[in-house]
């Protein structure tokens, strides 16, 4: 659509290539997990061409070089998490989960779109690579502060930063594979993409570094207490996420190469410890029928391999090399 600037533009550098390696690769092996896990489940098509679908759009979102059409992918991501989520339709549970999860991120989006325009309209282009070059003329101008509060909205209510944590935990309603694709390596670190992806044209000020820095703190220390509460697995897990998300905007408020370099590495670390752990707690589920760690014990000598990979995901999460 020439006329409205909007252009099926795609663009991959070093920071696409890093999330399109983790959202293939990753999306291969759940994808692999679902087709054991759902043997029996009269709807693992459905579930496989979702998982698909989710895919296809995350790629999108993260090698977009068109505002509009990262918007786009970005709402598509919201649409199929959402139907990921609600995968079980007939448990009350899991739609209001998927309901919440779509209100949150559908409504931050629509403050993004509106926030992508008015940057798209400051630049003079609607493409990002020419946005993320005009970080000066962005910097000093005087629809700066809304832009970067539409767009700060939008990449906080994907990645369930502080105030908008509370929807992620309840997403956990979703089946495990799921839960491992969305809400740990893809669709919650959509927020912290665009973060990266715009740091060079909105990043460097006072206000970028305090917003980000604030949030991403209390939204760490918020979640690594509520995840020593828990006594179910997956929520444990889910807020340890929240933990993470918190901590890599933490990071990304800084402009110092360090904390982008140890942003980046966190991400990819964190990626695949914390699906081993989700499949981890799925196999965990299916042979147990349970995810209370009060009721659980001496699966050691059951699941020895399921253990080892336990043990391996924990000491990587830990920190140990």
């Amino acid at each position: 659509v020439p006329r409205l600037g909007v252009e099926l533009a795609f663009r991959i550098d070093g920071l696409s290539m890093l999330f399109c390696l983790l959202i293939s690769c990753i999306g291969v092996m759940v994808m692999l997990y679902t087709s054991g896990y759902f043997k029996t489940h009269a709807d693992q098509g459905r579930l496989q061409w979702l998982l698909l679908a989710f895919m296809l759009a995350m790629i999108g979102v993260v090698t977009a070089d068109n505002v509009i059409l990262l918007f786009i992918f970005w709402e598509l991501t919201t649409i199929t998490s959402f139907l990921l989520v609600g995968f079980d339709h007939e448990n009350r549970k899991a739609r209001r989960a998927a309901l919440q999860a779509l209100l949150v991120t559908g409504a931050g989006g629509l403050l993004l779109l509106l926030g992508l325009i008015l940057l798209a309209e400051v630049v003079g282009s609607y493409r990002l690579s020419d946005i993320v070059a005009s970080a000066e003329l962005i910097k000093n101008h005087s629809s700066y502060e809304p832009i970067l509060v539409l767009i700060l909205l939008g990449a906080f209510t994907k990645s369930a930063q502080f105030p908008f944590h509370f929807w992620l935990p309840n997403a956990m309603a979703a089946p495990s594979p799921v839960s491992a694709y969305l809400h740990s390596a893809t669709m919650v670190k959509a927020g912290i993409y665009l973060l990266a992806r715009l740091q060079p044209s909105l990043g460097g000020t006072d206000m970028w570094f305090y917003t980000l820095s604030i949030v991403g703190a209390i939204t760490a220390v918020w979640a690594s207490i509520m995840a020593l509460r828990q006594t179910d697995l997956k929520l444990m897990l889910a807020w340890t996420t929240v933990m993470a998300l918190g901590t890599l905007t933490l990071f990304l408020g800084s402009d110092v190469r360090i904390a982008a370099l140890a942003a980046m590495t966190f991400l990819l670390v964190h990626a695949f410890y914390k699906c081993a752990l989700f499949l981890v707690i799925g196999n965990v589920d299916y042979a147990t029928g349970t995810r209370e760690v009060d009721r659980l014990g001496g699966l050691m000598r059951v699941l020895p391999i399921t253990a080892i990979v336990a043990a391996a995901a924990g000491f990587s999460m830990a920190g140990f090399p």
